[in-house]
């Protein structure tokens, strides 16, 4: 009754100009969010029925990342017509939004932060540059982006020195180069330039990666939790994939949403043996989720 009160209530001021179909597809929009509202407190219930919040946070990250496995695969999630705002979607995933949306729940269990509006806040924060919603180029649309902005903002370490990482020299600039690709970019060269300079400081950074030949070695100072991006030999991109690690059955794998058709999934091998099986991969980039402040 409520919701059918506020609906006639906005209905009613003239804000939408068709009232029956404005009402059906605002229903619907409040009826999705209910969903996600759900699921993502569902996933807290789970957490506190486990007692997640006394565990370190990358388990954390991996039992909630378990709990999405047979989610199915959607692809580009984010990509939204209109105004830059946050999509929040917990009933499909791309390889992106699969392991933010599961470290951004972590990240609400251990800080004790369990509603959907906290859980909002955390998704925003990882996902925008600094944490700020202006525009499409704020998102964080590079791996390496990402990895960085959330290194300087405390969410995560870069662990790929410490793995005897070495230089990633590749340059990135797919996105400026191919914006026909980007239903916010094909149409808005304000924004392209935008993201060619985001890609010039890329390019002026070190990156680091552990290249696939080594990945085998370093395996068991890999845990569960750690976020992947797999490095590509795709022009103008840093990587083509992205997981998170999860030990089970005394090795490392990859839990990853793989492409069009699937689900989530964990890999049937280790991490050395998926990355293998696929020869554009050339390696992984790697961050380990740090506990909140």
């Amino acid at each position: 009754m409520q919701r059918r009160h506020f609906i006639s209530s906005l209905l009613s001021t003239g804000i939408f100009a068709s009232a029956a179909r404005s009402e059906k597809l605002f229903a619907h929009f409040l009826e999705e969010d209910d969903v996600h509202r759900t699921i993502c407190m569902n996933s807290f219930a789970m957490a506190n029925s486990r007692s997640l919040a006394s565990k370190p946070i990358g388990d954390v990250v991996a039992e909630i990342g378990k709990s999405f496995v047979g989610t199915q695969y959607v692809a580009h999630t984010l990509e939204e017509q209109g105004e830059e705002h946050l999509v929040v979607n917990l009933q499909g995933f791309d390889c992106v939004s699969f392991y933010e949306n599961s470290l951004s729940l972590a990240r609400c269990v251990k800080k004790n932060t369990l509603t959907f509006e906290a859980f909002k806040k955390e998704l925003q924060w990882i996902r925008y540059r600094s944490g700020v919603i202006n525009g499409y180029p704020s998102r964080l649309h590079y791996t390496s982006d990402y990895f960085f902005d959330n290194v300087q903002k405390g969410v995560v370490r870069d662990m790929a020195e410490e793995l005897g990482g070495v230089p990633y020299t590749k340059t990135v600039n797919f996105m400026s180069t191919h914006p026909e690709a980007y239903v916010q970019l094909k149409d808005n060269p304000r924004f392209v330039e935008v993201i060619r300079a985001q890609e010039e400081a890329i390019n002026g950074r070190t990156n680091l990666y552990i290249p696939k030949a080594n990945v085998a070695t370093v395996l068991s100072k890999i845990q569960s939790g750690d976020i992947l991006g797999t490095t590509t030999s795709k022009d103008g991109l840093d990587t083509s994939h992205t997981g998170i690690a999860l030990w089970q059955d005394d090795q490392v794998h990859f839990m990853h949403a793989p492409l069009a058709g699937g689900a989530v999934e964990i890999s049937k091998g280790n991490l050395a043996e998926y990355l293998a099986r696929n020869s554009a991969q050339t390696g992984i980039m790697i961050v380990r989720p740090l506990e909140p402040a």
